[in-house]
């Protein structure tokens, strides 16, 4: 079996204490990753454990819109994430551009949109917006800088997501190519992000979301697989989330799309080398 878990957080605070032990049992059993951080200490740590290993681990680096500092929203913590309670950051250009230039840095993600947790007002809501957005132009600059592509987090923000990338004029000079990640919407905002040449991934959560049309109808040469462990867990197994399980999720893929698994397995390796060059 040969896979790649294009989006794992091994590099999260869930794994504090057996963080290498995952990975090499994961290496073993062909499984190779890619840690994506959501703030500089995570993006920091995802680099750190990438370029421990010769083959198979790989970082991105960026800044996820919750944890951006707006000063209208109240951080929540996240106790799988990080040891303490969240700071919200600054996006810090020069520090971050320093962490890409590791050989090992294959994105810029996750970043992206985030509207679940925002201010009750419609006033401070569109600054908020406007805040996220401006954030997201600067790692798309980034991105170009260093020739990578981009790993797009996006909660209750498709339709923005759509518009920025189709007419906002950073989406346009800056033209990113990348994942979708953790798809979870309709067959008619995928085929708008598709259209744009972005790729969908998919994780444990098409267990629980009902995935089923979309994941008939997206060409196989457009799929990546995804774990986001320590997060949605496969009912397939128990507890913490872990890389090996993107096994669940190609068997599940292959299913619905009535072919084999040795052929999702295949094809989505190919996509994910593709994409990020590895």
């Amino acid at each position: 079996m040969k896979l790649i878990d294009t989006h794992a957080h091994v590099n999260f605070v869930a794994f504090k204490e057996d963080s290498r032990e995952v990975i090499k049992k994961s290496l073993k059993k062909g499984v190779w990753i890619i840690n994506v951080g959501s703030q500089f200490s995570t993006s920091k740590r995802a680099v750190k454990l990438a370029e421990e290993f010769q083959e198979g681990v790989f970082a991105a680096i960026g800044l996820h819109p919750i944890h951006l500092e707006t000063g209208l929203v109240k951080i929540k913590e996240d106790p799988e994430e990080i040891q303490f309670q969240t700071i919200e950051e600054d996006f810090d250009y020069q520090k971050y551009k320093e962490l890409a230039q590791s050989r090992k840095v294959v994105a810029i993600g996750e970043i992206g949109l985030d509207y679940y947790w925002k201010p009750k007002t419609k006033r401070k809501f569109n600054l908020f917006k406007e805040k996220q957005k401006k954030v997201l132009c600067d790692q798309l600059k980034l991105a170009k800088e260093f020739n990578l592509p981009v790993i797009f987090h996006c909660r209750d923000a498709y339709e923005d997501l759509i518009e920025f990338l189709s007419k906002h004029p950073c989406a346009s000079q800056f033209k990113p190519e990348g994942v979708i990640h953790c798809f979870v919407g309709g067959w008619d905002i995928a085929q708008k992000f598709l259209e744009m040449g972005f790729y969908l991934g998919f994780n444990g959560i098409i267990f629980r979301k009902n995935l089923k049309e979309v994941i008939e109808k997206v060409p196989q040469e457009k799929i990546l697989l995804e774990t986001d462990c320590p997060y949605l867990t496969p009912p397939q197994a128990e507890g913490r989330n872990e890389p090996l399980n993107i096994k669940y999720v190609a068997e599940e893929i292959a299913k619905i799309k009535k072919t084999s698994f040795e052929k999702i397995c295949e094809v989505t390796t190919q996509n994910a080398k593709r994409l990020f060059k590895i």
